[in-house]
């Protein structure tokens, strides 16, 4: 293993020996790896290549909109404004910790155009932000009830190697926690920048 890379804090399931492919998870806020850990036989197939699914712990920290209560997040959300939602300083670092997962990841020999990254909310707006800035071409995207953080920064700062990554959002029509309109806001955004997005709504609140 690559010792630049820090110590892993989370869950892994393999569904065969030696995976030639990786799913990098990252779940919401207040929750941690486990949350996604019974949707693996959900969604593999017979006959699909061995898959390492990677479901890390977000850090505690304290969250503002929480009264300041210390939880799992990938970064603060310190107001109910939907400009303001997003830490800008908990979101890079957080991005960073993608980068760190993605490199552990190439060290065990899965290269980076055989690893999707996946999130649901938080983890989604962070998956989001790290696909479209990584240096080297990815799998693809899967964002789930979520949005684009920093997106007025997005445009200067995407890869060239992402420009026609896949993604797959999926968003709940009655949503009160992030509003299918900011969905479907970054949904824009991300087609602008080249991306083939595969839109879905279903008719249902802030879950999976």
């Amino acid at each position: 293993m690559n010792t630049h890379v820090p110590a892993f804090d989370g869950l892994e399931i393999q569904t065969g020996p030696e995976p030639s492919w990786t799913v990098i998870w990252l779940h919401g806020l207040g929750a941690d790896g486990h949350d996604f850990e019974p949707i693996v036989p959900e969604l593999v197939r017979p006959g699909w290549p061995a898959l390492r699914f990677v479901f890390p712990h977000a850090p505690v920290r304290p969250v503002t909109i929480n009264g300041g209560a210390p939880m799992r997040a990938w970064y603060d959300i310190r107001s109910f404004e939907l400009s303001q939602r997003a830490d800008e300083a908990g979101v890079r670092e957080s991005i960073a910790t993608v980068e760190a997962l993605i490199a552990r990841e190439n060290a065990r020999g899965v290269p980076d155009d055989r690893i999707v990254l996946a999130g649901f909310s938080q983890g989604g707006a962070i998956v989001l932000s790290a696909a479209v800035r990584h240096s080297k071409k990815l799998a693809g995207v899967v964002a789930l009830s979520t949005y684009l953080p920093m997106a007025e920064n997005t445009t200067a700062e995407a890869s060239e190697a992402n420009r026609a990554l896949p993604v797959f959002q999926g968003h709940g029509t009655a949503d009160p926690i992030v509003p299918m309109s900011l969905g479907s806001q970054s949904r824009d955004v991300l087609v602008q920048l080249g991306h083939p997005v595969e839109w879905h709504t279903y008719p249902m609140p802030h879950s999976v």
